[in-house]
């Protein structure tokens, strides 16, 4: 029998179970309620948001930002230009170990979830409600991707929830290698670096499969805040966040322990590098980048198009070199001007020299330096970025004191006559620690060498170092090429009927700039005069006066529109006889394309660098169509006509390949005419102004020196049958180079060093003599014709309708086919 107190209890405790239920299904009833609510709410902004969200497809088909990239013609890279640094990746081409340090330290299961951590969205949302200032996030490498693709970056509800819908859309649109891909492509990293390939690039001046464990897991640690955990900018913030990556990859089993700790162990070496490149040839880089620009517009630098220049490669690094070697080889005979600055080095310990260098940047092949002690007849030198040196006394010897007038002092007799401990200097240094001692040129050079047979530029070097000054002096400087215009007027001379035996005078002449014996009084280069002079010898030896009569002869309304077949702007040409001196104004490129037309045995060819041009997909969007040499296009040197397709012939299969005519270059002067003037530039380097050029060993080259009055400008303008090449050397700011300099002791120099590469395995190549020449022997005093017998004889070439007036000499295909002379 139950008593009343345990009933009551019994009533108490249905009484607390009913609460207890009743409170249950309130709370179940307030998670559904809330819940559902939640649902409708997020279902309201998904309704609300969707226009503002990329369609499937946007997001199938979105473009980065990619640089543009300008390659030499084999396809090695000559540079990347853009305000975004980005180099996209495959994910088959990114490496484990940076795989891995980047989901240790983002998101170490992106493979497992479907992309939200929803454990993390809410605790990061408490925490921002709490604090109120919105500084957590729980993003997985998803969302991350989604936000820097297509969203901004403010922190706001609405694009939090902007970034969760397009994360539900990624994970259901791509899979889950083609999202990390992404990620690794699109994240930023500081120093202008978009893309994990770009980030090493920037920081470490590698490809990504060359990082070793620590860089990988630096670069890594900086998406989470790129201002705080840039490497560059706070190596010791930075040094923290990689030990946190370092410490997860090991907890993750990316890594051993031991590789953790040696990884932790290593100092910070970071530094900010530029972009990588394979060729160094910033001025083709910029014209490319121009000429883009023109074509395709300004986005065309962030569309990722890829431009296939003309250059090659190797003939690219050796007229760096020889433009470099011969600027710093002129630069010393003019004496030292000092040291670039000085420093305070501590008497005791061992400074940060990088640091104290840190204010010069490397100018072309120079490299700072500071001087760490001087001894009798060396020094030894700390190179930024490379470290000790020695410099011995072949390297410091040359160091005369500049005086006032820019001549040099006498020579040092020892070391601390030119340096002292703590001068910041400039050398040329090479991996195994030798330096010799330079200092940055003041004078400039430009260099451009382009294949004669269709105009393709195959190196081109506009100064000593592109990023101290971007004048490009090959295309942008216009300067007067002084004697090694003549062979443009010579060539005029021969075709108005002088040979290269006419007999000119080399004797003093008072003109005026008309014309009449009044106030100018040109002088030759030597103030010395030769008297009765050949035309050949005339050229060989660059006679001034002999030029002059000869313009003088001609008339300088003929010789303009003569020489106008060159490519010379007639309006450039100054219409007095100064004209036989070089005062027209020319670039180098000018000048370069000019004696093309001598190289390739008469016809006018187009400079051009673009080969062709790629946009972003791999497609070509433009290509050249360069007017090309074509000797069997025309019959005894007259040019063809008729829109008829043209043949050349075809090294494949032995035969004729169709041209068409707009594709070849016209003739402007005959062909025996082109190989008069290549005969005679050929004793230019044998005997004359340009016999330095003799060290190359070579019988198929030829040339003409240039200098300008007071030599303000000089020049080398040589040539092969397959190759010609320019060389200016002066200042910007037009003054004499000093005494005794010319085309054949600074400019010539620089041209041997590019030809000695460009030609080397190169066999010799000469230009067989054309149809319509005959050779005679004449009298080298006289220039007139003498017997086979007559032992003072020389043998010269004549026009065939151009020969020595004799009434005996033949005129006929007889004389054309003989080497002897008539009598």
């Amino acid at each position: 029998m139950h008593s009343p107190r345990g009933e009551r209890k019994e009533t108490e405790l249905v009484s607390v179970n009913w609460n207890y239920f009743r409170i249950g299904l309130l709370i179940g009833g307030g998670v559904t309620l809330i819940t559902l609510l939640g649902a409708y709410a997020l279902a309201c902004g998904y309704v609300y948001l969707v226009p503002s969200l990329p369609s499937t497809d946007s997001m199938r088909n979105v473009e980065l930002q990619v640089p543009l990239r300008v390659y030499t013609r084999s396809g090695a890279l000559i540079a990347q230009i853009g305000e975004q640094r980005r180099i996209p990746v495959g994910y088959d081409q990114i490496p484990d170990l940076v795989k891995h340090a980047f989901l240790a330290a983002e998101d170490e299961r992106f493979f497992e979830h479907h992309g939200i951590d929803y454990f993390g969205v809410v605790r990061a949302v408490l925490i921002d409600l709490l604090s109120g200032d919105k500084s957590q996030g729980a993003s997985t490498i998803t969302m991350q991707a989604a936000r820097n693709m297509f969203l901004n970056l403010d922190k706001t509800y609405r694009r939090k929830l902007q970034e969760t819908f397009v994360t539900y859309r990624m994970e259901h649109e791509f899979t889950k290698q083609e999202i990390f891909g992404l990620y690794l492509n699109v994240i930023f990293f500081g120093q202008r670096a978009y893309g994990v390939a770009a980030a090493a690039e920037a920081f470490f001046g590698k490809s990504l499969d060359k990082l070793d464990v620590a860089e990988a897991a630096t670069i890594a640690g900086v998406p989470k805040a790129p201002s705080r955990y840039n490497p560059i900018v706070d190596p010791q913030l930075a040094t923290g966040r990689r030990a946190y990556v370092l410490r997860r990859m090991r907890e993750l089993g990316y890594i051993d322990a031991a590789t953790a700790e040696a990884a932790n162990k290593e100092p910070m070496q970071a530094r900010a590098h530029a972009p990588l490149y394979d060729v160094e040839a910033p001025y083709v880089a910029e014209m490319a980048r121009l000429e883009l620009r023109q074509r395709f517009g300004a986005n065309a630098e962030i569309a990722g198009y890829r431009v296939y220049t003309t250059i090659d490669g190797r003939l690219q690094a050796s007229a760096n070199r020889a433009v470099r070697v011969g600027l710093i080889e002129y630069d010393r005979r003019h004496g030292w001007r000092g040291p670039a600055g000085h420093v305070d080095l501590p008497a005791h310990g061992e400074p940060d020299y990088d640091d104290l260098v840190d204010e010069y940047a490397a100018i072309g092949n120079l490299s700072p330096a500071i001087v760490v002690s001087v001894g009798e007849k060396n020094a030894r030198a700390y190179v930024k970025s490379l470290g000790p040196v020695q410099i011995e006394w072949d390297g410091l010897s040359w160091a005369r004191k500049q005086l006032r007038n820019e001549t040099p002092g006498p020579a040092p007799k020892d070391a601390g006559q030119v340096l002292a401990k703590g001068d910041v200097v400039y050398v040329v240094a090479d991996e195994a620690g030798h330096a010799q001692l330079g200092q940055i040129p003041e004078a400039q050079s430009a260099l451009v060498a382009l294949d004669p047979n269709d105009g393709s530029i195959v190196a081109l070097v506009g100064g000593f170092d592109y990023f101290t000054n971007k004048y490009n002096r090959v295309t942008q400087a216009r300067r007067l090429p002084g004697s090694g215009f003549k062979p443009f007027l010579y060539s005029a001379a021969l075709e108005n009927g002088l040979t290269p035996a006419t007999v000119l005078l080399d004797a003093p002449i008072v003109l005026d700039a008309n014309g009449s014996e009044e106030a100018w009084r040109p002088e030759n280069s030597t103030r010395e005069f030769g008297g009765p002079t050949r035309l050949r010898e005339a050229l060989v030896r660059s006679r001034n006066l002999v030029s002059i009569r000869i313009l003088k002869d001609l008339g300088v309304g003929t010789a303009i529109d003569y020489i106008a077949r060159f490519g010379f702007d007639p309006r450039t040409m100054p219409h007095d006889l100064t004209l036989a001196l070089g005062t027209l104004q020319a670039t180098p490129l000018d000048v370069a394309a000019g004696y093309a037309v001598f190289a390739n045995g008469g016809y006018r060819v187009t400079p051009y660098f673009i080969d062709r041009i790629e946009d972003g997909s791999g497609a070509v969007v433009w290509r050249a169509a360069p007017r090309m040499v074509c000797a069997q296009c025309d019959e005894g040197g007259a040019q063809s006509a008729g829109a008829e397709a043209l043949r050349v012939s075809d090294p494949a299969h032995g035969e004729p390949a169709p041209l068409p005519a707009d594709q070849v270059a016209p003739r402007v002067i005959s062909a025996q005419n082109a190989y008069l003037m290549s005969d005679m530039m050929a004793d230019v380097i044998k005997r004359g102004t340009g016999r330095r050029a003799l060290a190359l060993g070579r019988g198929d080259i030829a040339g003409k020196t240039g200098t300008t009055n007071e030599a303000k400008d000089t020049w080398f303008n040589g040539f092969t049958r397959n190759l010609v090449a320019t060389v200016w050397v002066g200042f910007d700011q037009e003054r004499p180079l000093g005494e005794s300099e010319e085309g054949a002791r600074t400019a010539l120099p620089i041209w041997i060093q590019f030809m000695r590469e460009a030609l080397r395995g190169v066999p010799e190549q000469q230009r067989p003599m054309p149809e319509g020449l005959v050779t005679l022997r004449i009298s080298p005093q006289t220039g007139t014709l003498v017997s086979a017998e007559n032992p003072d004889g020389v043998p010269e070439t004549f026009m065939a309708n151009h020969l020595p007036d004799s009434g005996s000499v033949a005129q006929g295909p007889e004389a054309q086919a003989s080497s002897e002379p008539i009598f």
